[in-house]
């Protein structure tokens, strides 16, 4: 597991998705997410459906970059979400092309509680 920066984890998200570990700003916990900026992933008809996925529809209000934070899809929460990346952690990445396999076998088959666990919840 290793320290990773916006910039460098905004590269990788393109086309793989990243499991990360990082402390949220607004309560201090650490948390983990499952997640991704891979368009085709996400555009695709699995994307759309299993995912959930939606663009943005609005841009945020200030520059997320300027105080450290990415704007990514988080693939438990199928929403968008900001991560604080004062302390982010990349623990794995799974190549646009694993994916499905990577999620039939491993998220597909996880109750609500034991998402809640791998967030950190």
């Amino acid at each position: 597991m290793a320290n990773i920066n916006l910039q460098r984890l905004q590269e990788v998200l393109a086309d793989n998705v990243c499991e990360i570990r990082f402390t949220k700003r607004t309560d201090l916990t650490e948390r983990t997410m499952l997640c991704t900026l891979d368009q085709t992933l996400l555009n695709s008809v699995n994307g759309r459906t299993t995912l959930n996925y939606k663009p943005a529809t609005a841009m945020a209000a200030f520059n997320p970059a300027a105080i450290n934070l990415l704007c990514v899809w988080d693939i438990f929460m199928q929403d968008w979400r900001m991560v604080n990346m004062d302390s982010c952690k990349l623990i794995k990445s799974i190549p646009r092309d694993d994916f499905w396999t990577y999620f039939n076998e491993n998220i597909y088959t996880m109750t609500t509680e034991q998402k809640n666990e791998f967030m950190g919840r």
